[in-house]
């Protein structure tokens, strides 16, 4: 094999491993940012932005200091420092994060935005300087940029897939961060030490070293990083058998071990105001369930009207193995448990099957857009019996417009919809936990308030709340940008 034959396949390697590098950067920085911010619409595209500046501008200076600097001085450096770099993005994101808990969400963003940028800038650099080096004459000028452009794109397509459908799945995000600095800065040595010598590596590496030992020793905000939250389970210092089941930022489940039948949340207890209001027989129901979350309702129901059965859909593999190892959860006749998107599971339902189906999905502070549609709300009423109930938990604040609009979306289907909430919440003076009650038999007001606990109330004549707000369908359903999230 000739020498340039090795040059041109270091060359392509260099192109495909940087922009590798640079996409798997970008994925694990929305996991990373996750459970300090959430991860909504604009999360993501303001990441992916970052991302996308971080190559215009490494890119741009790379071919600019290929023309300027002799690229064998400056390859293996930029490489190892970027590897350094990466290592540095864990500490410095969850450091900052954990001091602000709870708030100054705009600072975490923008440190990770900085500690983003500035590596995957040096590896977006790679590129251009390979290519100089492997323009012996203009003749291949064409064929050389092309070869290592498409292998540079190919490499970015590998590094979201497999980021996508392996590493995050298989491997903690600081495992992937890890290994991935790792992996920049041996490479970056040895091109480093190959072209330059042994001393040119030698501080770039402690830098690597310094970001290993904060990377290992920062924070974990997570008892178990799942392909899509950063899930906890806390016990409760005020009830001994209490435990809260963390997603992200959020508290997302309460679940008393030893009493299934203690509601804690005020949504869970309207949930079960709603179906005892509607069936005061205490008879057995059919219930579906979408979104697991710690499986507060599917247990409260199968305690107090034995022999119902309780079908969950949670896309959450992980989530529902932690509620088995921590939250008692055993599966059985009375609580069939799928790992599985909602919106597909609805589809496959029989028509006419369950006497309750209960929506409670988030991601984060946003809401999975596909299970607010009109089109969903459809497939739900045909799954429903002629007699059967729609509850949906809806977390709104400031000006309510998805809240609103999610009940103008129900309007579309049902005949019947109301709404239990707090009454400045009802007022639209307040934000807060909304739960929708849709049915195409009249509502039975009456008995459902006569469950609610005090402050909380039922009003089915929304036509002044919801005003002219938007029918969501799939193809147009802005729930990122009319949800408006807690912010104190």
């Amino acid at each position: 094999m000739s020498k340039g034959d090795v040059g041109s396949r270091l060359a392509i390697g260099l192109a495909f491993g940087s922009s590798a590098a640079v996409m798997v950067l970008e994925l694990v920085s929305l996991r990373l940012v996750a459970p300090y911010i959430g991860l909504t619409l604009e999360t993501n595209t303001a990441v992916i932005g970052v991302a996308l500046a971080a190559i215009a501008t490494g890119s741009a200076l790379g071919g600019r200091y290929a023309d300027a600097v002799p690229p064998r001085k400056t390859l293996g450096p930029l490489i190892l420092i970027g590897g350094a770099l990466v290592m540095l993005i864990l500490p410095v994101v969850r450091w900052t994060g954990e001091s602000l808990r709870g708030g100054g969400t705009d600072l975490v963003f923008l440190v990770l935005a900085v500690a983003l940028f500035a590596p995957a800038s040096l590896l977006a650099a790679v590129t251009p300087m390979v290519t100089k080096l492997r323009l012996a004459t203009l003749a291949e000028t064409g064929t050389v940029v092309g070869r290592l452009s498409a292998y540079a794109t190919v490499g970015g397509i590998a590094g979201t897939v497999l980021t996508g459908f392996v590493f995050v799945s298989k491997v903690p995000v600081s495992t992937i961060l890890l290994s991935l600095g790792g992996l920049l800065v041996v490479a970056g040595a040895a091109l480093t030490v190959v072209l330059r010598g042994t001393q040119a590596a030698v501080k770039p590496v402690a830098l690597a070293l310094i970001g290993a030992t904060l990377t290992v020793v920062a924070p974990r905000p997570c008892e178990v990083e799942t392909a899509y939250h950063c899930a906890r389970v806390a016990a409760d210092p005020a009830r001994e058998s209490g435990r809260t089941l963390y997603l992200d930022q959020l508290r997302h489940s309460y679940v008393d071990l030893n009493d299934p039948t203690h509601l804690e949340f005020d949504y869970i207890k309207n949930f079960a105001a709603a179906i005892n209001g509607t069936w005061q027989d205490n008879r057995r129901l059919d219930a579906l369930h979408i979104g697991g979350g710690g499986l507060t309702m599917p247990r409260y129901l199968s305690a107090t009207r034995p022999g119902s059965h309780n079908k969950v859909y949670e896309i959450d593999g992980a989530v529902v193995e932690l509620d088995k190892k921590e939250l008692g959860v055993r599966t059985g006749p009375d609580l069939d448990v799928t790992v599985r998107d909602g919106r597909l599971g609805i589809r496959d339902e029989a028509t006419d099957s369950d006497d309750v189906i209960i929506m409670d999905a988030f991601s984060g502070v946003s809401v999975p857009w596909h299970l607010t549609t009109r089109e969903l709300v459809s497939d739900i009423r045909r799954v429903l019996r002629p007699d059967g109930i729609y509850l949906v938990n809806v977390i709104d604040f400031g000006s309510l417009a998805f809240a609103k609009a999610e009940i103008k979306t129900l309007q579309a289907e049902f005949a019947h919809v109301a709404a239990i909430a707090r009454t400045d919440e009802l007022a639209g003076q307040a934000g807060g936990n909304f739960v929708l009650v849709a049915s195409d038999q009249p509502i039975d007001l009456a008995a459902i308030t006569a469950e609610l606990a005090p402050p909380m109330q039922i009003q089915d004549d929304l036509t002044e709340f919801v005003g002219d707000a938007p029918v969501l369908t799939d193809d147009y359903a802005p729930v990122d940008q009319l949800l408006t999230p807690y912010t104190s």
